[in-house]
């Protein structure tokens, strides 16, 4: 008898794009705030992270508005990581909001439009409100088609029971559409909205779960519910201020969330809409939830967003707002002054700064073995010491981009581990930035519009 040959089952759930951040899951800290060594994804850093814990535990009270960090540091040392890190401990009910500074510069909208938008996409609005539902566990579903074409539309009954009561109900063509769509049988649990009709189905019953042998994963199994079909519930809605602003700015402007093009937001609609959510907090209906903006290059911001920034941070509306920058002392866009990290002294003067330090040669080893695992590479000790050593005398980002490039060359010649002439073929083929810089200086003389003089040799020798 032939053998059966099971093919590999993959989870189709998952993303198999590999992106630079993926493998951070958290900041890695105890219940203490205290830096694990290895923990979440993260490596070393450890004041950095504490610091970082301390401003999600104020972002996690929601107390305190317009507060404002600096994340600074040479470039590979994690700054982008940290904040990955504090947008996944936040968790999908706060809201963090991402940006670029050169972002803003290619906006088809003017720059403090583009800043607004991205300040109310961090602040988030959790709406209450009670709607009547009927929840039960379906105990038959009746469909009454017409035996001629072009009669009456279908009409059918739909029977509902809980623990304590059994109901008959008269379906429309809508209800028994919905039902269709749903894929609603008996024994199957589900909660029918009656403003809007829409059926969500819960699950299924616990006393029906033996009626097939096998079922899906995503099957749910529920308890019958308990009292009356008929009840009132609390259904809470989480939007940002963003995404009300759109709704309300334009005839389409649900349509427009989708597409991207929201355009520039009217001042007297957004006015309106503050007026509004402060009188829903008042009657308790809404909550505010002060999430996150995270400006990565913010030295590319010029003098105008700056300014834009410190009166934005006054608001009592504002977001906690977290940037990044890898440069020293250098010019402040739109002026001719110089000012640390390129940010106007007022505007850092508001900025809780936390620095990051370079990886040691230890933490670069922990760094490529997590990077291994996310990109499932497996690799010889041998292998990852030389990987190491290149990190240590190249950049940490050069010795990341090598693993996926060694794994090809590994499969190239049938190997299963990645070996040291793995590495050594993949650090040849592809040059670091001191060699390719070495490099334009031997061969200077033979390149188009060669400006470099020998002082700019002198400073660019690495």
């Amino acid at each position: 008898m032939a053998e059966l040959k099971l093919s590999e089952s993959r989870d189709l759930t998952r993303i198999e794009r590999i992106g630079a951040h993926s493998h951070i899951r958290g900041l890695g800290l105890d219940s203490a705030l205290e830096a694990r060594d290895v923990s979440e994804g993260m490596v070393g850093q450890t004041a950095a992270r504490k610091a970082a814990g301390v401003i999600l535990q104020m972002i996690k009270e929601g107390k305190i508005a317009g507060r404002a960090v600096l994340l600074a540091g040479q470039p590979g040392t994690g700054k982008t990581a940290i904040a990955m890190g504090m947008a996944k401990s936040l968790g999908l009910e706060t809201p963090f909001a991402m940006l670029a500074g050169s972002e803003l510069f290619s906006l088809e909208m003017g720059k403090t439009e583009a800043l607004m938008q991205a300040f109310r996409k961090a602040i988030g609005v959790r709406i209450k409100e009670e709607t009547e539902i009927i929840e039960g566990e379906v105990v038959e579903v009746q469909i009454d088609r017409p035996g001629v074409a072009g009669a009456a539309s279908k009409t059918g009954k739909l029977t509902l029971k809980t623990t304590e009561m059994e109901t008959v109900y008269d379906l429309g063509a809508k209800m028994i559409e919905a039902l269709g769509k749903e894929k609603v049988q008996s024994g199957d649990v589900v909660a029918i909205d009656k403003a809007s009709g829409k059926i969500t189905k819960v699950g299924r019953s616990f006393s029906r779960s033996r009626d097939y042998d096998a079922m899906g994963p995503s099957v749910k199994l529920v308890q019958c519910p308990d009292g009356e079909l008929q009840k009132r519930k609390e259904v809470v809605h989480c939007v940002t201020l963003h995404e009300i602003d759109v709704i309300n700015s334009r005839t389409q402007g649900f349509l427009a969330l989708f597409t991207g093009d929201t355009g520039e937001i009217r001042s007297e609609v957004r006015e309106q809409i503050d007026t509004k959510v402060a009188e829903w907090r008042e009657e308790g209906k809404a909550e505010i939830v002060p999430g996150v903006l995270f400006i990565d290059e913010v030295h590319m911001l010029d003098i105008e967003c700056f300014s834009f920034l410190n009166r934005a941070l006054e608001n009592e509306m504002a977001p906690i707002l977290v940037v990044a920058t890898n440069r020293g002392i250098t010019t402040i866009r739109g002026t001719n002054y110089k000012s640390p990290h390129g940010i106007p002294i007022d505007l850092l003067d508001r900025l809780l700064i936390i620095t990051t330090q370079p990886y040691t040669e230890d933490e670069i080893r922990k760094i490529l073995d997590i990077r291994s695992q996310e990109e499932e590479v497996e690799m010889s000790e041998e292998a990852k010491h030389l990987l190491t050593k290149i990190g240590v005398d190249a950049s940490l980002r050069y010795a990341i981009h090598l693993i996926t490039a060694a794994a090809l060359a590994c499969q190239k010649r049938k190997g299963k581990i990645v070996e040291m002439e793995d590495i050594n073929r993949v650090y040849h083929l592809f040059l670091d930035v001191k060699r390719s810089t070495q490099y334009l200086m031997e061969y200077q003389s033979q390149y188009m519009f060669n400006d470099a003089d020998e002082d700019d040799v002198n400073a660019m020798q690495p």
